[in-house]
This record gives structure tokens, C-alpha cells and sequence, in this order.
């Protein structure tokens, strides 16, 4: 009994130190200030985004050439916005405009990240292209739910999720099953509750050896998603090592007309 009474004891202190520091294992924030030309972006500009709760971030911009779309990229829960240009290059050099969005606290940006915050931030990128016409979203892994949000508040033509997933509280569980953490989370991303709103053509992009967020997380979101919509599964790529410009090109060249 005694053993029973310090195994539960320890087991509950478990439980309330991930609790009471559960953000600090969600997000992982790097507080380098990057700028465009020192990652290979020169084109692009450092730009402030205003949020509704009074925050001016910093993002990088570049606007898009006569009848191209401009994209949205919201990355992930880790590094800076600098690790992102990479990414979004190819989309530069074929005519794209690019808004490269990073979120409260991370690459020097003020504030602390949360759930609500990141919304709040992409509110804030929305809104400073608010009159462009055309626009892609583009989310990668936490940056998805973030882009799934948007979708439902603003009108936008498409919209790439890469390895999305259905929920918060689902990736919690499946990796930490046995701390009953799933009921806790304060940050809850329930992504696969709002694609039934969604409306423009969705890509979804997953690696099937994925070991973050498991390829059965995209699939089951993808077959939440309202039609038009493509999924893409990429072998041998994980999470972290996933990169397929040619095909993102190739959608939306063939589901957007921004003339």
C-alpha cells in the first residue's frame, strides 16, 4: 500500500508539473532576429503586423507579381522565421507574392504564444493584405491549424495544410497516453471540428514516416474536409524533412486563375 500511495503521488505531481508547464512543451520559440538578405530572401522586406491585441510582430514580405497569388506561410511550433526561407523561395522566384508569418514570441517578436494568440496573429497578417484578391494559405504542422482558422474568417482562394492534424488533445494522447493529459490541454487546436466551414480547394500534404504527427492524423482530417480537395502522401519524409515545392506549384497553378 505504501508503494501504491508514492506511486500515485508521484504520478499526480507528474501530472501537475505538465500542467502548470504544458506551453513550454507545445512551443519551442527561437528569439534570433533573422533578416531576409542573411537567409537568402533578399527581395523581401521586414514588415510590422498590428494584432488586436496590440502587438506589432515582424514579418517578411514581398508582393506578387500581375496575376499571381500571394501566400500566406505560417510555420510550425519551432525555430524562427529565418529557417522558413527555404521554403517559401521557390514560391518567390515563380512570381508569388509571400507573406512569411512568425508568431508572438518567436523570432524576437513580443509576447507569448498560445492558442489564441497565434489566431490572433494570423488575423493580423490577414489583415495587412486585405486588399489583395488573391491569396493562398499555407500552414505547416501547428501553422495548419493556424491557416484552418483563418479559412473559416476570411476569404481566400486555396489553402495547403502539411502534416496536419486533427486535434491537439489527439497528438498528446497518442504520444503521452499513459499521463491522461489529453483533458488538460489548455491549447486545444481542434482543427478537425472546423473544416466542415471550409470552402476553397484544400491540398493536404503528409509524410508517411512521420513520426510527430502520425500520417493517420492527415488522413483523418482529410476525409473530415468538404470537397474540392487532394491529399498527397510523400514516402520516406518525416516531419521535419518534408519539402515539395513542384507539387504545391502544380496545384495551384491548376485550381487558381488570379487574373
Amino acid at each position: 500500500m505504501r508503494f501504491l500511495a508514492y506511486f500515485i503521488l508521484i504520478y499526480l505531481s507528474l501530472i501537475f508539473i505538465l500542467y502548470l508547464f504544458q506551453r513550454q512543451f507545445i512551443y519551442f520559440p527561437s528569439t534570433i532576429q533573422a533578416l531576409p538578405e542573411e537567409y537568402g530572401v533578399p527581395e523581401m522586406e521586414v514588415v510590422e503586423l498590428k494584432t488586436d491585441d496590440g502587438l506589432s510582430l515582424k514579418a517578411w514580405y514581398h508582393p506578387a507579381k500581375e496575376n499571381q497569388p500571394t501566400m500566406v506561410y505560417f510555420h510550425g511550433n519551432a525555430g524562427h522565421i529565418g529557417s522558413r526561407a527555404i521554403v517559401v523561395s521557390p514560391f518567390l522566384k515563380k512570381g508569388y507574392g509571400v507573406l512569411l508569418v512568425t508568431y508572438r514570441g518567436y523570432s524576437g517578436n513580443p509576447g507569448t504564444p498560445t492558442e489564441e494568440g497565434l489566431y490572433k496573429d494570423g488575423r493580423a497578417a490577414l489583415n495587412f493584405l486585405k486588399n489583395e484578391k488573391c491569396i493562398v494559405l499555407y500552414g505547416n504542422s501547428i501553422g495548419a491549424a493556424v491557416a484552418v482558422q483563418m479559412a473559416t474568417e476570411f476569404k481566400v482562394q486555396a489553402i495547403i495544410l502539411q502534416s496536419p492534424f486533427t486535434s491537439l488533445p489527439d497528438i498528446a494522447w497518442y504520444h503521452y497516453p499513459l499521463l491522461g493529459f489529453k483533458g488538460l490541454l489548455k491549447d486545444q487546436y481542434q482543427t478537425i471540428e472546423k473544416v466542415d466551414q471550409l470552402t476553397p480547394p484544400t491540398l493536404v500534404i503528409y509524410g508517411e514516416d512521420d513520426q510527430i504527427n502520425p500520417p493517420k492524423f492527415s488522413r483523418r482530417l482529410y476525409q473530415a474536409l468538404p470537397d474540392p480537395k487532394k491529399i498527397l502522401a510523400v514516402p520516406r519524409r518525416g516531419h521535419n524533412d518534408l519539402f515539395v515545392p513542384e507539387q504545391i506549384i502544380y496545384y495551384i497553378t491548376k485550381y487558381i486563375n488570379c487574373s
